[in-house]
């Protein structure tokens, strides 16, 4: 399927287009940071939890920093965490579990075997000991250690899929005209993968931005890097809530939401296109239509 035509199905799906306006208004947002924000996020420029107003329109923190300028420039942050360990676990995942479906044999029980053991150990307990064992991680610390433990649950979803595909004629008729296993796999299998391992990466940034900010809420992140997760945290040291600041907890919760829905819009839309029977939602059209009360036509008597 060519590119264009895969936008136009996009963008002809509701909950892809508001996903996307979602997303691109956030990534907008991060790469104009400086042009939006007029004021450092870590300089002082207002009185200590100063109340939204028209200069500074989400208020200000308990050391006078303008929260909209943390809110823009955090965004680089924490897009910058998702994207990355949504990355490095979609690679992790297609490598070890096409190798898996595709070898079979030894390499598959090797490779089952330690995606059994990385499913097996608690994913929060874990990222909670690494990242207190190294200290204030940075955000790339945190992505990589995201990325390197939460690969195992795609890598099992493409696993059965290539062993699927295997069977199929058309990866049959490629091993018996010789071709190299890497093509096989590059041309034949691979493709057939990519609505999966779609949902697969946006599914793991999802899961990315709120790890990392739950890693920083409990004071395991760099607290000198500005993101939505050491907002998070600075609002709570601060006791924010109790005194009535509830600006400064409004707006990384807030991004951390919306971001999050606009993705997860995508993440349906993706699976309702590679899925037909999920597409227009038709079981539903079709119990609404033979539930709907036929008419009764009635001929009209001539005189």
């Amino acid at each position: 399927m060519r590119m264009p035509a895969i936008v136009k199905i996009l963008l002809g799906n509701k909950k892809a287009t508001f996903g996307l306006i979602i997303v691109l208004t956030f990534v907008l947002m991060a790469l104009f940071a400086p042009l939006l924000a007029t004021h450092e996020p870590t300089k002082r420029v207002a009185r200590p939890h100063q109340p939204p107003s028209t200069e500074h329109v989400m208020g200000s923190t308990r050391m006078g920093h303008d929260i909209w300028a943390q809110f823009t420039n955090g965004a680089r942050i924490s897009l910058m965490v998702g994207f990355s360990a949504g990355l490095l676990v979609c690679a992790l995942a297609v490598a070890i579990g096409i190798t898996a479906g595709y070898f079979g044999g030894l390499v598959d029980e090797c490779l089952t075997f330690l995606m059994n053991v990385v499913l097996v150990i608690p994913n929060l307990p874990l990222l909670l000991v690494l990242a207190s064992f190294i200290g204030e991680a940075s955000p790339w610390v945190i992505a990589l250690i995201i990325g390197l433990t939460s690969w195992a649950y795609g890598a099992r979803v493409i696993r059965a899929q290539t062993l699927a595909l295997r069977e199929k004629e058309f990866v049959i008729a490629a091993e018996v005209l010789g071709e190299p296993a890497w093509r096989i796999i590059l041309v034949e299998i691979l493709p057939n993968l990519i609505s999966i391992i779609g949902v697969s990466f946006i599914g793991s940034i999802i899961y990315a931005i709120v790890t990392e900010a739950t890693l920083e809420f409990l004071g395991l992140g760099d607290p000198t890097v500005v993101s939505w997760g050491i907002m998070l945290y600075n609002a709570q040291t601060s006791s924010a809530i109790l005194v009535g600041a509830w600006w400064e907890i409004l707006a990384p919760c807030f991004a951390i939401a919306t971001l999050g829905a606009g993705l997860a819009l995508l993440n349906f839309a993706i699976d309702e296109i590679a899925n037909p029977q999920l597409r227009s939602h038709k079981g539903l059209a079709r119990w609404k239509k033979l539930a709907a009360p036929t008419p009764v036509l009635t001929e009209e008597k001539t005189a």
